[in-house]
């Protein structure tokens, strides 16, 4: 009876209004759905088929060969890092030898103040007479000083030498002659 009355309710449901006039467009899907509620599916229904395994094979490419812009491009960053390294090595190298060099003009610097001390107590009169009287120096007396007269005219006196004869002569080039040899060979 009770299949008959929702057949009796739903046979003439295209007609009814249900209190709407607007129109249900998706009533044969719900009607659909009540008459097999509770039923197994049909895709489920159906005995699965075996599955068959397919082993897909590995696709290996070709070795390409590599660009040789590519080798010089990483060649030139591997240069220049390189370089940019021992820019920094001697940058620090640097920097080290300008610490030693402070150092060392602040110790030249403390010993040009106190050689320069001393050099002013060397030329302080009263240090340079206690030196001299220690050495055994005195002012010179009267009887060790000579004064000289320069009020006379200069005058100088030329002795001539006899004029060489032929013969001395010859045997004076000679002589410096073989001597000349003589040095050249030694």
């Amino acid at each position: 009876m009770a299949s008959a009355a929702r057949e009796y309710r739903y046979a003439h449901r295209e007609f009814s209004t249900n209190g709407s006039l607007a129109r249900d467009l998706d009533w044969a899907v719900r009607e659909r759905e009540l008459e097999h509620a509770g039923e197994v599916p049909r895709h489920e229904r159906t005995q699965a088929a075996p599955k068959v395994y397919h082993k897909e094979q590995v696709l290996v490419r070709e070795r390409q060969a590599i660009p040789v812009l590519s080798v010089l491009g990483v060649t030139a960053v591997a240069v220049a890092a390189v370089m940019l390294l021992l820019s920094y090595v001697q940058l620090t190298t640097l920097a080290a030898d300008t610490v030693a060099l402070k150092s060392e003009l602040t110790v030249l610097q403390a010993e040009n103040v106190s050689l320069t001390a001393q050099h002013e107590q060397m030329f302080d009169m009263a240090t340079v007479k206690e030196v001299a009287a220690a050495a055994g120096m005195a002012k010179p007396t009267s009887s060790q000083i000579t004064y000289l007269d320069l009020d006379s005219e200069d005058s100088a006196v030329v002795y001539r030498t006899e004029t060489p004869s032929v013969f001395s002569r010859i045997l004076s080039s000679l002589h410096h002659g073989v001597y000349a040899v003589v040095e050249y060979f030694d």
